[in-house]
């Protein structure tokens, strides 16, 4: 059995060569090569956290199973960190054997961002250049990387929960992420001036509002992954065409959309396609130029095992990572 820590897991997972992976994926889920149930959830009974278990298989070339298993604390943050912490389980589609276990939150963090990537390229104008991102975590950072991997960036504007912390995410990755970083002063008027925007918060209550969206940006929605919590108003998903990574997950998982659908805003209906499903031909993604786009990433399971079947083959070439003794050797006679 192998193990990869998240240096590892960093070192072998580039965000181009992530992208391409989560690209792979998504087409081959929509092709019916991939299989996953919805994710399960024990939480604390205080709320501060949750474990979510999401187990998948895909055939084909990656013919294996997957199991992440990943804790999500909020408040970690205050605790200096992550969010998302747990392991990507790989086992061998073939025989059951355990073949690697991989850190779930470097994983997270990268291939998050990446299928935001794949979403964008689809969805986005061409000449989208002005990014707003809604959060200063660790999802922020891999989103800025994933963003300007896709689209040729010109600025970058930073919305906090408080403006201290816009300028003090600003302060510390400038040098790193070599965009042009800026905090934003004034949320609205920075989403007007945007051609895509990104939130990654652990907001309970919309952070995005109608009024501040012009016609043509691309939304990504990626901080919410419960019924009851959402990062855009109901207005928002309204005038937006929605993508999706999986319906099914959508519709039993998204605050955005559930909330959305409980106020009468949108019909059950309001679902364009997938992204899988843009990628393998069977749907159209933008329609023309002053279309606002809505890509609702809730991150599916199928999307980790694929990082993880390919981190588990890199790391062998290149001899990477841990190797561990799980299983008994078979005796022969």
């Amino acid at each position: 059995m192998l193990v990869l820590d998240h240096s590892d897991v960093q070192r072998l997972l580039s965000m181009p060569e992530c992208i391409g992976v989560m690209e792979a994926a998504l087409r081959q889920l929509a092709a019916g090569d991939m299989l996953q149930p919805l994710r399960s959830v024990v939480r604390r009974p205080d709320n501060l956290g949750f474990l979510g278990l999401m187990p998948s298989f895909a055939g084909g070339t990656i013919d294996a199973f997957g199991l992440k298993a990943v804790c999500i604390f909020p408040g970690n943050t205050a605790r200096g960190l992550d969010s998302h912490l747990g392991a990507v389980l790989l086992f061998s589609g073939q025989t059951g054997e355990l073949l690697a276990v991989i850190n779930a939150a470097a994983v997270t963090a990268i291939r998050t961002a990446a299928v935001s990537a794949v979403a964008t390229r689809l969805l986005a104008r061409a000449d989208s250049r002005r990014l707003v991102i809604f959060g200063t975590g660790v999802q922020a950072v891999t989103h800025i990387e994933a963003m300007n991997a896709v689209l040729t960036l010109e600025q970058v504007s930073i919305v906090g929960r408080t403006p201290v912390r816009a300028r003090e995410f600003v302060a510390r990755m400038r040098d790193r992420l070599h965009v042009r970083l800026e905090a934003a002063v004034d949320a609205g008027e920075a989403v007007g001036r945007a051609d895509v925007v990104v939130t990654v918060t652990s907001s309970r209550e919309p952070v995005l509002r109608r009024e501040w969206i012009a016609a043509g940006t691309h939304i990504n929605l990626v901080g919410s992954s419960v019924p009851a919590a959402r990062e855009a108003d109901s207005a928002t998903m309204a005038a937006g065409s929605l993508f999706v990574d999986r319906r099914e997950s959508t519709v039993n998982e998204s605050g955005d959309y559930l909330e959305a659908l409980r106020e009468g805003a949108i019909p059950h209906d309001h679902i364009r396609a997938e992204i899988g499903e843009i990628l393998h031909g069977a749907a159209n993604g933008r329609t023309d130029t002053k279309e606002i786009t809505i890509f609702k990433s809730l991150g599916l399971a199928v999307e980790d095992l694929a990082a993880a079947s390919f981190l588990y083959h890199k790391a062998l070439n290149e001899k990477c990572g841990t190797e561990v003794q799980f299983d008994l050797e078979a005796h022969h006679a």
